[in-house]
């Protein structure tokens, strides 16, 4: 495991010389479990399935508040209706006016149970699974793709007779084509599909993002075997740790990514990487 460490380490420093240090960058954040920000070279922010007061993320810790950490939000990326996806999307939404993307469903749903502003919610960012848009004045291009889990949406205004729970249309994974920066994949909940190559074979994923739980998603080994699947030049896990019944480490994703010589890096609660074009920098 040192060597596969320490080669890691070697292939992002390598990489980090690639590009003069005046090149604008794209930076991904970890918030702990499947939450992420996404800052463009052009500046855009975009944030997936936020739900920033998870108890890993420490900007949520010690009485202090986690939105405050993200005071610009141009877009809120959902791929499935859970709670712990949903999040504080409603709050931010709110406070940053940010746009609203994910299936028309679950957009509905979030606007008439949550409150979710629908100026925000009732745009041409609502898609379905298979298609494609341009945001951020063309920037980024976002694809929604299958993704073999469930999605509902807690129903807080429920009467004693009705449902706590509501529909939220298909569960999702996002791929992020970011221009002039790395083409991104986010797993959401997915277990492991065969399918899952055919985003490979037709995005050139530079990051996958992918939950190794367990339990409620793909195992580590699965996740392992996603990641071979995406043709994913560097892993990073998410959606672990976080609560009791799901995977506590990225132990055995990292052994097994060992494996397939799949390039790993275990992101911390709070930490953001860099890229350079379609590099990972080395900070």
């Amino acid at each position: 495991m040192k060597v596969f460490v320490f080669l890691a380490a070697l292939f992002m420093l390598a990489v980090s010389s690639a590009y003069p240090v005046s090149a604008q960058e794209t930076k991904v954040k970890w918030f702990g479990h499947a939450a992420f920000s996404i800052t463009t070279p052009g500046g855009k922010v975009l944030l997936i399935d936020p739900w920033l007061k998870n108890p890993s993320n420490p900007e949520a810790k010690d009485g202090k508040d986690p939105l405050a950490s993200v005071p610009k939000v141009d877009y809120i990326l959902l791929t499935h209706g859970h709670r712990d996806h949903v999040g504080d999307a409603v709050e931010i939404a709110k406070k940053t006016g940010a746009i609203l993307i994910c299936n028309p469903e679950l957009a509905g749903n979030l606007v008439k149970l949550a409150d979710f502003p629908s100026k925000q919610a009732e745009t041409d960012a609502i898609m379905g699974i298979g298609g494609e848009i341009q945001i951020a004045d063309g920037e980024v291009t976002v694809a929604m793709t299958s993704a073999v889990h469930s999605s509902s949406v807690f129903n807080p205004k429920a009467g004693a007779t009705e449902a706590e729970r509501a529909y939220g249309g298909n569960p999702a994974g996002f791929v992020l084509i970011i221009k002039n920066g790395p083409t991104i994949y986010h797993s959401g909940d997915t277990a492991y599909f065969k399918d899952m190559e055919t985003i490979g074979e037709e995005y050139q994923v530079d990051l996958a993002l992918l939950n190794i739980g367990g339990h409620f998603g793909m195992e580590p080994r699965m996740a392992a075997k996603a990641a071979k699947s995406v043709r994913a030049k560097l892993a990073v896990p998410q959606h672990y740790g976080t609560f009791p019944g799901i995977t506590r480490n990225s132990d055995v994703f990292a052994a097994e990514l060992q494996k397939l010589r799949i390039p790993f890096h275990e992101m911390k609660p709070g930490e953001t990487i860099s890229f350079r074009g379609k590099q990972l920098v080395q900070k």
